[in-house]
């Protein structure tokens, strides 16, 4: 699949004047980017900050420059685990690109940052006339369904070592950062277990070098030593990312 490239960051901004770096803002061609411009409003991404609840129509999407939300299942009795994670590579409210307008998954700011918002509606309205942008908008859906997929698998067959490096590394990917400010406490809620767990899964990587575990925030040592570390769901997801020219 032909990969899109457009423009470079600090080329393009929106009507307040304020730089993008999201890449599929960037990915866009001019006129068609154009389109989006008067309708993207420019937002600090906290953290925490929930921007969309199981089950509630979809009212806003989000480019994310900086930082990463996190998709979250939630189970009736509250228990709670991570089924993907969108940084600036795409974006949040995948589903609308492919005409849905409720999703199951909780989306929420994990590593605070700053994007753009718009508002659902005007984004239907203006694929109609964006043939570009609806490609690169269905292959971004494409991805993250391929990404719940992979996660799945991983979560049921792999070992909770390998799953830590690859979270670790996916979300290093995201946000380019060598120190993630996150917690152990809340790696075991993303990744559906307990904090003892994880705590156990990061001394082993610690003690080989390859992190260093701070009070809230996890170092990354020696990447690819971590990249070892990781399950095969690592570069399978990696490949889509890839093949599909989001990367």
């Amino acid at each position: 699949m032909k990969n899109l490239r457009g423009a470079q960051p600090d080329q393009r901004t929106n009507g307040e004047g304020k730089h993008v770096a999201n890449k599929v803002l960037l990915a866009m061609p001019d006129n068609e980017y154009e389109l989006m411009r008067p309708d993207l409003t420019y937002i600090d991404l906290q953290h925490h900050l929930s921007l969309h609840e199981p089950t509630q129509k979809v009212e806003f999407v989000y480019f994310p420059n900086r930082g990463m939300v996190s998709q979250v299942v939630v189970t009736k009795d509250g228990r709670t685990v991570e089924v993907g994670v969108v940084g600036s590579e795409g974006y949040v409210g995948a589903g609308l690109a492919i005409g849905l307008s409720r999703s199951s998954v909780r989306e929420i700011v994990q590593i605070a940052g700053d994007g753009f918002k718009m508002m659902g509606n005007a984004l239907e309205r203006i694929l109609r006339s964006a043939p570009q942008l609806q490609i690169i908008l269905n292959r971004h859906s494409g991805l993250q369904g391929m990404q719940v997929a992979q996660t799945a698998a991983c979560n049921r067959l792999h070992d909770i070592q390998q799953r830590l490096a690859r979270w670790l590394l996916m979300t290093q990917d995201r946000v380019s950062l060598a120190v993630l400010p996150i917690t152990h406490d809340f790696i075991a809620t993303m990744m559906g277990t307990d904090r003892s767990t994880v705590s156990l899964a990061a001394a082993v990587l610690q003690k080989n070098g390859i992190i260093e575990y701070v009070r809230g925030a996890v170092k990354i040592v020696n990447r690819r030593k971590l990249e070892r570390s990781a399950c095969e769901c690592y570069g399978v997801i990696q490949q889509f990312e890839d093949d599909l020219g989001l990367r």
